[in-house]
């Protein structure tokens, strides 16, 4: 007898269509954990390694980039006058002003007087005295010439009594060759002829000696004369100093006394500007300071317009962090220019084609330029850097970064000098 297969059959049950439900969603939610699973481990991970973690938000991060970095620095100028003199008076007196602050003058061009009566006298007084030694030069070169021709007349007088003497001593010698006339006589003769060349030889010194001393004394007197003639000119100078004139052509800046004002030596009188010698003064920071140098170029704008400048003087003194500098105009000027009109002033310190560098922040500060932060990852890791020139808003790097990698330039403060900082 063949037996059927019932005993070998099982019953299965068909599920129903809630449970298949629950099973569907079971499935999902198991895919979802082991994706966060995947998701979060990395983050702890990074989290462990890392000594510390910041929000991104609050840090700034910039690219790496290779350009023409240009060191510069801005400010803002005010016009000055690069000759701006002060007139003083040079004498004590009265002051007679003839013009008023805000005047355009001339070079030369008279702007006040000073009425000093003690100096008008003293120059009248030498200029008296010089007319009296003019008159005694003029007596004692007579005084020479008298003495001169007395002299000339005594050595002729003392010749012609030699030459009296000679035909003298030759009569009583020819005289005496004939027998007419004894040898005492002619002998004496002689004598008178000796004693005649012995006055002409006196008269002769003496006229010498007196010539000389005339002269002598008519150089004295001249020489008084010629003293006397410069003190006459120092005082002429001085009393036409009284009349203060401009030194340059240009404006009237301040008048420093009032009219009719009673001043003494040396007071400041008024200031006269010179409009063709304009410059422009700008505070730079003390940072910049040792970088300038007379004669670099600058740029001075008004407006739109933009004219070319170089740096004319830098102070040696720093005052509250800056640097006084001024910047005078290379070529064309803005037309109408007034001292102490606002300009704005760039000086170009220096430019450098082709290198690496970063947005400046206060990284440069914060880790002495040695130290910056790359970020990679949602991590910033601590890396030795070199820096080398900076500007106002870029910084050069040297060494320990790459073109196209990201630091963070600000914010770093926060960090503690962590090797690992992650970013939220």
């Amino acid at each position: 007898m063949i037996r059927d297969t019932s005993g070998q059959d099982r019953r299965i049950e068909v599920a129903s269509p809630h449970t298949r439900k629950l099973w569907i969603v079971a499935g999902m939610v198991g895919v979802a954990v082991i994706l966060a699973l995947i998701g979060v481990v990395p983050s702890v991970a990074r989290l462990v390694s890392a000594g510390t973690s910041v929000s991104a938000a609050a840090l700034r991060i910039a690219e790496i980039k290779r350009g023409t970095l240009v060191r510069d620095v801005s400010a803002q100028g005010k016009v000055v006058a690069a000759q701006a003199p002060t007139l003083y008076a040079t004498a004590p007196g009265t002051v007679t002003l003839l013009t008023h602050a805000g005047d355009k003058v001339e070079k030369d061009q008279i702007l006040a007087e000073v009425d000093s009566p003690e100096l008008t006298n003293k120059l009248q007084q030498e200029q008296a005295t010089l007319a009296s030694l003019d008159i005694e030069v003029g007596r004692a070169g007579i005084d020479a010439r008298q003495k001169a021709l007395l002299a000339k007349k005594t050595v002729d007088s003392a010749r012609i009594d030699r030459q009296t003497a000679a035909r003298e001593v030759e009569r009583k010698s020819q005289a005496f060759q004939k027998g007419a006339m004894p040898e005492i006589e002619v002998l004496r003769s002689k004598d008178e002829l000796a004693k005649a060349e012995l006055n002409v030889n006196q008269a002769q010194a003496d006229a010498q000696l007196q010539n000389e001393t005339a002269a002598f004394e008519l150089k004295t007197k001249r020489l008084a004369l010629e003293r006397q003639k410069l003190l006459v000119a120092d005082l002429s100078r001085q009393v036409d100093q009284l009349k203060v004139r401009a030194p340059v052509a240009g404006q009237v800046g301040q008048l420093l006394v009032q009219q009719k004002a009673n001043v003494p030596i040396n007071s400041g009188l008024l200031t006269v500007i010179d409009l063709t010698s304009l410059e422009v003064e700008l505070q730079v920071p003390e940072v910049f300071a040792h970088d300038l140098s007379i004669g670099m170029p600058a740029e001075i704008s008004e407006g739109t317009n933009k004219y070319k400048g170089e740096l004319s003087a830098v102070s040696p003194e720093v005052v509250n962090g800056q640097v006084v500098a001024r910047v005078r105009f290379a070529g064309d000027k803005p037309p109408g220019l007034r001292q102490s009109q606002q300009l704005t002033t760039r000086i170009l310190i220096d430019e450098r084609p082709n290198v690496l560098m970063v947005e400046r922040g206060s990284f440069v500060d914060s880790g002495a330029g040695r130290i910056a932060y790359v970020v990679h990852d949602g991590i910033a890791e601590r890396r030795a850097i070199q820096i080398g020139a900076t500007s106002l808003n870029a910084v050069e790097i040297l060494s320990g970064l790459k073109q196209g990698e990201r630091i963070v330039i600000s914010g770093t403060d926060t960090f503690n000098g962590a090797e690992k900082v992650v970013l939220n």
